[in-house]
């Protein structure tokens, strides 16, 4: 086989391939196989049909389509194999001379363009200087945070009075579109302003008390009138409020491992930092991306950008709306020129992807949909995605690479110490390579075996998460002892 490319332009080629009936002869073999098997021929048996019969009842044209056809996909990766090409959407692909029906003598020619990745010059990452948010932590963010806690261990009080934003309401709900009931739900117990339950509720229940009825539009989120508008009557059956437990020495014990209130007010403080120092290092790998795409010229393929918008916007029923079409083409075109970007980077320090870090990333994604690894795992493996998750893992490497390489400083002109978002390189083109049973190579991952290593992973998760449970509880109900033979020797003094 013989095969040339001509680029098109910088996101397009045309690859130009030449077979000899020699290597053409295996398919056409094939391709009388299979078509022995397909017919009826009366005096022989299925798939047993000799080839001059098959010629007499089929035609060989029949053959020879039926042999390119299967055979087209096999010689079009061969050549992209040897051109190193690296093809980004479906190519088209148009025979220019077929071989002869009589005795399938002559070249099949083909000629076949397809989008491919644009290559671009390595951005210059080294001592490159970013500015980050310098982290300041509040009174006001502490108590927030010690807010938080104790709402956790706050009770729900049935109060005398209209409810409020915060507030906890019993309520039922009942839908009607041009006067008929379509829906109806009762005793919801929601959160006013959580905006947890449709458009129009919180607004409505503002100031109604135990009791009060009202009425307000919404579009419905489900069932079989989802999207139509419907008229909502919303009564209010009770209002509660949540009542926080006192933020003392005794709730420190039971809320925490600490022993007074001082000690976790300490320790939510910590907190508060460290996820200033985590918004530090998301801002500092946005910046990084923000200026080394403003240093090189990522040409962008306008039919794959074009598709993915169709099917954003197929997706959502916004076909029509050009004002949306607009933010998603410049969301599409920014998330390729970043993905080139990176892939560009992975490449020159030979980043690799360890099958840990692929499980390790793939949990995540799962409880970012809310779904079972398990079946996460399956419907990527199904929609062929899990090379395209291997290739997302190897671009989080490659920016981590970059951000090690920068001089991050604050507002204040401080040094930031970003040591748990970085990555050495070395590091990371080394620590795929230790085992090379670990490895995972991006057109070939076992999904049976990612599936394997996610549910053990999810396993040994829930295994620690039970055992921290298990030793929570004893905390709390040693404290909680504790707190009650401390009551009881106080009234018992009290009391002499």
């Amino acid at each position: 086989m013989k095969s040339t490319v001509e680029k098109l332009s910088p996101t397009r080629a045309k690859v130009t391939i030449s077979v000899a009936p020699e290597e053409l002869k295996p398919s056409i073999t094939h391709a009388y196989g299979h078509i022995a098997e397909d017919i009826n021929i009366p005096g022989f048996r299925k798939g047993k049909v000799p080839p001059a019969i098959i010629d007499q009842r089929v035609g060989k044209s029949a053959v020879l389509e039926h042999a390119v056809n299967e055979s087209l996909d096999g010689f079009y990766r061969s050549a992209v194999t040897e051109h190193k090409l690296r093809p980004l959407g479906r190519p088209e692909a148009d025979i220019v001379a077929w071989p002869s029906d009589k005795d399938f003598s002559g070249d099949l020619e083909l000629a076949i363009e397809v989008d491919v990745r644009p290559e671009i010059d390595m951005p210059n990452y080294s001592g490159l200087k970013l500015t980050v948010d310098a982290v300041e932590v509040s009174d006001e963010e502490v108590a927030e945070e010690l807010d938080n806690l104790r709402s956790r261990f706050g009770t729900l009080v049935t109060v005398d009075r209209p409810a409020t934003t915060g507030d906890f309401v019993q309520i039922d709900l009942i839908a009607a579109i041009s006067g008929v009931e379509v829906d109806n739900a009762t005793g919801i117990s929601y959160e006013v302003g959580s905006g947890d339950l449709i458009d129009g509720i919180d607004e409505a229940l503002d100031s109604l008390s135990a009791g009060e009825t009202t009425t307000f539009n919404s579009n419905l989120m489900g069932g079989d009138h989802e999207g139509e508008t419907a008229e909502i009557t919303v009564t209010v059956g009770a209002v509660k409020e949540r009542e926080l437990p006192t933020a003392d020495d005794d709730f420190a014990q039971i809320a925490s491992e600490f022993d007074t209130i001082a000690e976790l007010t300490e320790s939510l403080k910590g907190q508060v930092e460290r996820s200033k120092v985590f918004g530090q290092g998301t801002q500092a790998r946005e910046k990084l991306v923000e200026q080394l795409l403003e240093s090189v010229e990522v040409p962008i393929p306008a039919a794959i950008i074009e598709d993915e918008v169709r099917r954003h916007l197929e997706g959502e029923n916004r076909l029509e709306d050009a004002e949306h079409r607009a933010e998603v083409t410049e969301a599409s075109e920014k998330t390729f020129r970043q993905q080139i970007l990176l892939d560009t980077i992975a490449e020159a320090e030979k980043v690799q992807v360890s099958q840990d870090e692929l499980t390790q990333y793939l949990i995540q994604g799962a409880a970012q949909y809310g779904m079972d690894p398990s079946e996460f795992v399956q419907a990527l493996s199904g929609n062929g995605q899990i090379p395209s998750m291997v290739a997302e893992v190897a671009r989080n490497k490659a920016l981590a690479i970059a951000l090690g390489k920068a001089e991050v400083v604050d507002s204040n002109g401080d040094s930031v110490d970003l040591s748990e978002f970085v990555a050495i390189a070395d590091e990371a083109s080394d620590v795929a390579s230790d085992e090379d049973d670990d490895e995972i190579a991006e057109d070939d991952s076992d999904a049976a075996e990612v599936e394997a290593e996610v549910d053990a992973e999810v396993e040994a998760i829930k295994a620690a998460e039970a055992k921290a449970e298990k030793a929570a509880k004893a905390k709390a109900e040693k404290a909680a002892k504790a707190k009650a033979a401390a009551a009881k020797k106080k009234a018992a003094a009290a009391k002499k």
